[in-house]
């Protein structure tokens, strides 16, 4: 395919997803991103007079005193946030049996709470990393923003296979002085995270999307058959007619998910499943709504 050929495809996709996702934040996510995530804090709007039952220690005493009776001091929320999309782009995330991989899945979603927050006039940066960080690109306003995020999750090839959580959240926390929210989006296959986790959730409001898929659960019967680790090339053979070694693969992955929902649940992380086959649109209404 030649570079114009390319680039027709390239916006061809981007277009695609922003009407499915612009869809979706205009009719289902944008008042409930508002509610589950609030400003940072109240800032001072201005002063009015002083009315019966107001609060005593909101009077402003200059003020009070320049005009011999009492004002007090108005507050509005600061409703501005900044939104970090930490999205896994490991080998793993290619994986995907359904009619789509849990990249294309994280594209969409990353694409949704995008376009949510501008709705909401936040900022929005996006963090791409494997087995390392690939790519970083700061928080910013604006639809076209938005779309630039949105063909870099379609089109970026990242140079790593792996999973790195730990470095990828150390990165966030070195590079983002001040607070945001982290929307972590990774299958978590990987271990040792859970120190980095918690560190980023005391500076940072961490939220973790994970992806799955569920031929990760269960085996399909279908003879002898060889898997390959996506992210480090290991190769075996399974007998998938067995059915020890389907009950084997899934009390597997069963343990894989609870010891990942305990990582999540010690380092206070509000967390979700987002699959191939189920979607996100309804894990996703019933995190924002218990976070409300």
């Amino acid at each position: 395919m030649d570079t114009a050929q390319h680039t027709k495809e390239l916006l061809k996709k981007v277009r695609r997803i922003e009407l499915k996702t612009r869809g979706l934040t205009d009719h289902i996510f944008g008042g409930e991103y508002h509610s589950a995530f609030k400003g940072r804090g109240m800032a001072f709007s201005e002063v009015r007079e002083y009315v019966a039952g107001d609060e005593v220690r909101t009077i402003d005493w200059n003020v009070t005193a320049r005009f011999g009776h009492p004002f007090v001091k108005v507050f509005e929320e600061e409703r501005e946030l900044t939104v970090m999309l930490v999205a896994d782009l490991s080998a793993s995330e290619d994986f995907g049996t359904q009619d789509i991989t849990k990249r294309e899945l994280i594209t969409e979603v990353c694409a949704t709470i995008a376009f949510s927050a501008i709705q909401n006039n936040d900022k929005v940066g996006l963090l791409l990393f494997t087995d390392r960080v690939e790519k970083f690109i700061p928080p910013k306003k604006g639809r076209s923003h938005i779309l630039r995020i949105v063909r870099e999750l379609i089109e970026f090839r990242p140079e790593g296979r792996g999973t790195a959580l730990g470095a990828a959240l150390g990165y966030l926390n070195n590079v983002m002085k001040k607070r945001c929210i982290a929307f972590v989006l990774s299958d978590l296959m990987d271990h040792g995270y859970e120190q980095a986790l918690r560190i980023a959730n005391r500076r940072h409001d961490v939220v973790v999307l994970r992806t799955g898929d569920p031929r990760e659960e269960e085996l399909p019967r279908m003879g002898l058959m060889r898997f390959t680790d996506p992210e480090t090339g290991a190769a075996r053979w399974l007998d998938t007619s067995n059915s020890r070694v389907r009950q084997a693969y899934r009390a597997q992955a069963l343990k894989h998910q609870a010891t990942t929902r305990e990582t999540l649940r010690r380092a206070g992380v509000d967390h979700a499943v987002i699959g191939t086959r189920e979607g996100y649109v309804r894990p996703l209404m019933q995190l924002f709504r218990q976070r409300d």
